[in-house]
């Protein structure tokens, strides 16, 4: 049955992805996938997404029935400017499924929370899920960056991010002050005057999954390693939690001979540890010693699986290596669904100069691609986007720093990316 709406309509054309009785997903030869171009540059990279995707996708057999839907600044010019969010973004996610979306603008103290957040928390996209690996030709901040290919895995719904917290000078604020003090006894540590209050939870049910997430996808894609990485030893009781339930799941969830768990106790009594051949390795690393191994013992980690605001730090600073913001992918995982998003932000500054890299939110579609089993065509766009910055026709962040480059603006390098999936097809 398809949804009705308010100020948008579904393409004419192809199918919904639907989910088959075993949880599995089913996606047909021509599906439905709404997409979000986003705020600031998301009008640049929004279309060329558009264009290399569906490039991919006819040259393997394909075809995308793209659904425009609209949040942040341009959901307000069609809905009125109070309407963030509409109930046809909502509604149009919801019915296909697979979806993917460029940056949206997130203010910073006051106004609506990030609708990112917004989007993540509605649909129970509980993994967000960032690959980092090199592109070859792609100029990097570290020596060797070609020794990072890890991937992240962050819890998407708790933590920080929740967002259960208290404005300063609240009447509510000053209730949360008093119970914290005055019926829990810690007294001595909140600091006199106005102060804002927050809550962190961790859940077994958040945390479980997302590592059991983690160590599937290990399994699935000859992962040696799953890294849990957490502050355990300062929040004993929410990130501590995460990896004492993380480390159970190993344990209990998986034979021996598959997943083997680590934790650090495990090392600190025996030294070097004997892992069964074959099997994934679930050990654990403290987030901000992880912030200097990703630079230092890069090619030691596979798979990081983390609480949400870890994952956000994390995931950037990985992210860094690969040499630009517009180049690392990100997608959300739920229950049967997928959102896929890059990673970096709307940079308004650049909007509608036809500069921005398209690659970030690309390879989002590769990923998106992935999940939905078409694995070629995602195979396409990554070796389509190598070959073309290996070229050397770029745009402005890549160019600035590979000698010899030709700056070439969003449309040119679409083309470019285009053409190469056209011959890496052909020559198949």
């Amino acid at each position: 049955m398809i949804m009705s709406y308010e100020l948008i309509d579904p393409p004419a054309d192809g199918s919904r992805v639907t989910v088959a009785g075993d949880g599995s997903l089913e996606v047909p030869s021509d599906p439905i996938i709404p997409i979000i171009h986003g705020d600031g540059i998301g009008e640049d990279v929004g279309p060329a997404a558009q264009t290399i995707l569906q490039a991919a996708a006819q040259a393997t057999g394909r075809e995308i029935n793209w659904f425009r839907v609209y949040a942040g600044e341009a959901a307000q010019e069609r809905y009125g400017e109070d309407v963030h969010l509409p109930e046809d973004t909502l509604r149009a996610i919801d019915e296909y499924r697979i979806a993917i979306k460029g940056p949206l603008t997130t203010p910073v103290g006051s106004g609506f929370r990030s609708l990112n957040v917004a989007l993540r928390q509605h649909f129970d996209l509980f993994a967000n899920v960032r690959p980092t690996y090199h592109l070859e030709g792609t100029p990097s901040p570290v020596k060797a960056p070609e020794l990072l290919d890890i991937v992240t895995f962050r819890e998407n719904t708790e933590d920080v991010y929740a967002g259960i917290e208290w404005e300063a000078g609240t009447q509510e604020v000053e209730q949360v002050r008093a119970f914290v003090e005055d019926e829990m006894g810690a007294t001595g540590i909140i600091h006199d005057g106005p102060v804002g209050i927050g809550i962190k939870p961790i859940t077994e049910k958040g945390t479980k999954r997302l590592v059991r997430e983690a160590i599937d996808y290990a399994l699935e894609n000859d992962r040696e390693k799953v890294t849990l990485v957490h502050k355990g030893n300062i929040m004993k009781f929410t990130e501590g939690q995460f990896s004492e339930w993380g480390m159970e799941v190993a344990q209990e969830e998986y034979p021996d001979e598959e997943v083997f768990a680590a934790p650090n106790s495990l090392w600190e009594a025996e030294g070097e540890i004997d892992v069964p051949e074959g099997a994934v390795m679930v050990d654990e690393r403290i987030a901000d010693a992880m912030l200097q191994w990703l630079l230092l013992r890069p090619d030691e980690f596979d798979v990081l699986a983390m609480p949400n605001l870890n994952g956000d730090y994390l995931s950037d600073a990985a992210g860094a290596q690969m040499g630009s913001l517009g180049l690392p992918p990100g997608a959300n995982f739920g229950e049967g669904r997928c959102l896929a998003e890059p990673v970096h932000g709307s940079a308004p500054k650049r909007a509608g100069q036809d500069m921005a890299n398209p690659c970030a939110i690309t390879l989002s579609g590769a990923l998106m691609f992935e999940y939905m089993g078409w694995y070629d065509a995602a195979a396409l766009v990554k070796d389509a986007i190598e070959a073309a910055i290996g070229a050397g026709r770029v745009t402005y962040d890549l160019h600035r720093n590979i000698e010899g480059a030709e700056r070439v603006g969003t449309t040119t390098f679409t083309d470019e990316v285009v053409g190469h999936i056209e011959q890496l097809a052909a020559n198949q």
